[in-house]
């Protein structure tokens, strides 16, 4: 069995979900980072609200973990219809049935929140179209020759899409979406004050510098961030007096094995194998997960997004290439005059 990362973005299993519940802002102004869109999705709601009218349909994109979900009942809660959310996945609805029940179950202001909207099959995305445009379905009742089609009016509702990969929506999806926003990394200081907001809800004592030490190695996701304030509260109430200082964070995240940088064993592997194997590049993404014996989408949708950001690899036509901080990073000597090699130096967030 696979090692579970603990510094993916993607949720790991239900019971963190229901953590992960308890330490969601519930408004917008709770919220945290992402300025543009906290300010561009207040002016839209507060107009929706002035009008009378349910928001219009909004599309999320961005890595796992950086907040989604959060924005999606955020919106349900601002718009009045916190207790009326509807959740579902592109993966879970397979036939328009899946999906019919729940469209003619909403009323007027309700929220449904797709995850993955770009898995959603083409039928079903086809089916959802007038849906979302006309507020009505056209479902065909029973098969073959004596089924007959019936035209079902719905409520006004807002769809709220949520996808990690956005360049595989169908453009037709895409353009019905009448607000779109994308989310990007969140700083360290930003991190901190999620983690100070955490720790205070899980009744956790914890030095300013000991959140920051988290907060640098949470790969700019929140959803990271508080796993790992799980782990080191975990340690701390182990093995020390269950207060968290610097020195119990990164006694903590040693024994996860996520360096200063909040790399870890994955990682590591991913830019060993580029500079080792590859001599630093450019290697296809498909060579790279063979050698690593991992999944194409592994690597593109959870290790080399971070990587890109702290200017580790870059991209090109030919394929991945290693950076000189990637190479002072694992503590190795970039080759001389190699063009391959990126002369950046990769900082962290810009910082």
């Amino acid at each position: 069995m696979a090692r579970e990362r603990i510094i993916s973005g993607e949720v790991t299993n239900e019971a963190e979900e229901r953590a992960n519940v308890s330490l969601r802002p519930q408004r917008l102004e709770e919220c945290v980072g992402q300025t543009q869109v906290i300010e561009q999705l207040r002016i839209a709601i507060a107009a929706a609200k002035k009008r009378r009218e349910p928001l219009e349909h909004l599309l999320l994109d961005g890595p796992p973990g950086l907040g989604k979900t959060t924005l999606a009942h955020v919106i349900a809660n601002e718009m009045g219809a916190g207790e009326r959310i509807r959740i579902t996945s592109g993966p879970a609805i397979v036939k328009t049935a899946d999906l019919m029940s729940t469209l003619t179950g909403l009323e007027d202001g309700d929220v449904l929140f797709i995850d993955e909207v770009h898995r959603l099959g083409k039928v079903v995305e086809e089916f959802l179209y007038p849906a979302m445009e006309d507020f009505r379905v056209d479902f065909t009742l029973d098969g073959g020759i004596g089924g007959r089609t019936v035209n079902f009016r719905l409520k006004r509702f807002t769809l709220v899409g949520a996808t990690t990969r956005a360049g595989l929506l169908t453009a037709a999806m895409r353009d019905r979406f009448g607000l779109r926003y994308h989310l990007d990394f969140y700083a360290p200081d930003e991190l901190c004050e999620i983690l100070r907001r955490s720790a205070k809800r899980l009744e956790l004592p914890a030095a300013d510098d000991a959140l920051h030490r988290i907060a640098h190695r949470s790969r700019g996701t929140p959803r990271v961030a508080n796993r790992l304030l799980r782990r080191v509260r975990d340690y701390a109430q182990v093995c020390g007096d269950g207060r968290l200082s610097r020195k119990v964070v990164d006694e903590a995240l040693a024994v996860q094995q996520i360096d200063a940088l909040g790399l870890d064993e994955l990682d590591r592997a991913f830019l060993g194998a580029l500079i080792d194997v590859y001599h630093g590049g450019p290697a296809g993404i498909e060579a790279l997960a063979a050698t690593l014996g991992q999944e194409r989408d592994t690597l593109e949708d959870v290790v080399e997004p971070y990587l890109l950001q702290i200017g580790f690899v870059t991209r090109t036509r030919q394929g991945r290439c290693a950076t000189t901080a990637a190479y002072a990073h694992l503590g190795r000597t970039p080759p001389v005059q190699d063009g391959r090699a990126d002369d950046a130096e990769g900082t962290l967030f810009g910082g």
